[in-house]
């Protein structure tokens, strides 16, 4: 016999069959564990009761279990009836059998229907704090998606779809950032907070790791592994330095990551405030690391001390200002990215006659260019300032090839 809880009790039995993201098993789980601490409290024990859940319609019922015993021998009316009432029931039953009768909740009082509710909400809070809590620790350094619900001064209130709150501080909005109450806004999960079982997720739009999934997001090769991010350098909201590289030498990284007509890179720039996002090739070559990332600029020449992950770097005077960038964020940038701190100087031993070894790419191969560049030589008098065997030994380049570089340089200077 089914038995139809008061109208309290079914809005609390509403608040399990909403939450989704606790299953049915631990849902009937709950419900039985909360009527037998009841009914365990009112009688010590709730061990010859059964209690059937139906959470679906709001439902349940209970039956209880008693031995028949006679009229003179009964001393416990919750594990006992006697002989004469069991046989009210059912003239059959015989002193030793065991009764089982349907029981009425409600009858148990007023208070205990409470306390039954009581118990209830506080189990749906702890589950729905448990359920947010390992929903949001599994998904540290993803992106999630985030209504604004409310707009403070120190942070942003977001709610996901199911209405659990996302926390965004101002410490991690990008200083471009603005938001507006029912607009969707993207975020990457840095920290799941969980101070006295209250769950608390944090997000952030400044991380790397969020300017990392968007690239994921956007660029298939990276999704799929054919190219990988190296490291990332950012000062949010103004500019980025992205090193990729590819295990597919038929995939041109910095292409793949740019798109057509830079189709790709738009939309993660439009997502970061017009973060302006250089990409480069990513080598374990610290010289050549070094000159990609302080590009645009040219560099003539660079002294590597390894020990004290310091570079020398030695420019035209033109070149200087391009190294260091608007308010000095290039040549910040160079250095978080590649992990050596850099010090620029004008070259005063270069004079305007000198020339980048690039514009003799169609005298030399560029695997050559690149092998004299590696060893920190850029330009033609570079080169010919060193040396024919430093240049065999450190560029490990055969001879005859050596030979006809340095023939090639000298000759251009002895036309001029």
């Amino acid at each position: 016999m089914a038995r139809r809880v008061e109208p309290s009790m079914i809005e609390t039995f509403a608040d399990f069959k909403e939450n989704k993201n606790v299953d049915r098993t631990t849902l009937i789980s709950v419900l039985e564990e909360s009527f037998r601490n009841v009914i365990s409290k009112m009688f010590g024990s709730d061990e010859n009761y059964d209690i059937i859940i139906n959470p679906d319609k709001g439902d349940f019922e209970i039956w209880r279990n008693r031995e028949v015993v006679p009229d003179e021998e009964l001393t416990d009316s919750n594990l006992q009836i006697s002989l004469s009432e069991a046989q009210k029931i059912d003239a059959d039953y015989e002193v030793g059998e065991e009764i089982t009768d349907a029981v009425d909740f409600a009858g148990f009082g007023r208070r205990a229907v409470l306390n039954l509710r009581q118990t209830l909400a506080s189990k749906i809070l702890e589950l729905q704090k448990d359920s947010l809590y390992n929903k949001y620790k599994d998904q540290i350094g993803q992106i999630v998606i985030g209504e604004v619900y409310q707009v403070w001064k120190k942070e942003v209130l977001l709610l996901d779809d199911d209405g659990n709150e996302l926390v965004l501080p101002k410490t991690e909005q990008i200083p471009g950032d603005f938001f507006r109450k029912n607009e969707t806004r993207r975020a990457v999960v840095v920290k799941v907070d969980n101070l006295n079982n209250n769950p608390k997720i944090i997000l952030s739009r400044t991380s790397n790791l969020f300017m990392q999934r968007l690239f994921e997001l956007e660029v298939p090769e990276i999704h799929d592994g054919l190219i990988t991010i190296k490291r990332i350098a950012r000062i949010p909201g103004e500019r980025a330095k992205v090193a990729v590289e590819s295990y597919d030498d038929r995939i041109d990284p910095v292409g793949a990551c740019v798109g057509m007509k830079g189709s790709r890179i738009h939309g993660i720039v439009r997502e970061l405030c017009n973060e302006n996002i250089d990409v480069i090739n990513y080598t374990s070559n610290i010289s050549l690391f070094i000159q990609r990332a302080l590009s645009p600029a040219k560099i003539s020449s660079l002294k590597i001390h390894e020990d004290q992950k310091k570079a020398e770097v030695y420019l035209r005077p033109e070149e200087v200002s391009l190294a260091i960038g608007k308010g000095g964020l290039n040549i910040k940038l160079a250095s978080m990215l590649t992990e050596y701190t850099i010090d620029v100087f004008r070259d005063v031993d270069i004079d305007g006659e000198d020339i980048y070894l690039d514009e003799f790419s169609d005298e030399i191969d560029q695997w050559v260019i690149d092998a004299l560049k590696n060893i920190g030589c850029y330009t033609a008098k570079n080169v010919l300032a060193i040396s024919r065997n430093e240049i065999i030994e450190k560029t490990d380049l055969e001879e005859n090839t050596v030979d006809e570089i340095l023939e090639i340089l000298n000759t251009e200077f002895e036309e001029e």
